[in-house]
């Protein structure tokens, strides 16, 4: 695993600058993904067109720029795990940047990190057997890395 380092929370005064796009969350957000954060530019129309957009704790527009800002809050932030790959956000975004595959790395380095909202053996057998295939595979695919 990578050094360690102390999270960085939100301030007032943090800035986008090229230091901040060499944050090694974001080099692995952006090698996992294929998508280059910095051609974000903000406009919001990612998530004024999210259906999940309301149970979110961040805009799906604020996780992007909490992670261009080298911040830990996007990774921390329950935005990602709600994320329904819906690619509402990716067909309105005037850059090209697919959100829902950033929103999929965002989970798998965050899992890295050690940063899991669900523990997959707190399931019980017995509620895991009623629960439907596909919602398996997807639950394994984002729960475990």
């Amino acid at each position: 695993m990578a050094a360690e380092r102390e999270p960085r929370r939100a301030s007032l005064l943090v800035r986008l600058s090229r230091e901040t796009l060499r944050d090694p969350a974001i080099r692995q957000v952006e090698e996992i993904s294929g998508q280059s954060l910095a051609r974000c530019n903000q406009c919001g129309k990612c998530s004024a067109g999210c259906p999940a957009a309301a149970a979110m704790d961040l805009l799906p527009s604020q996780v992007i720029r909490s992670l261009q800002l080298g911040l830990d809050d996007g990774l921390r932030s329950r935005t990602i795990w709600l994320c329904a790959s819906c690619l509402a956000c990716a067909a309105r975004c005037p850059n090209g940047v697919d959100l829902a595959r950033v929103m999929e790395a965002a989970r798998a380095v965050s899992l890295r990190q050690g940063i899991s909202p669900v523990a997959p053996t707190a399931l019980a057998d017995a509620e895991a057997a009623d629960y439907p295939q596909q919602a398996v595979v997807g639950a394994f695919r984002k729960f475990v890395p």
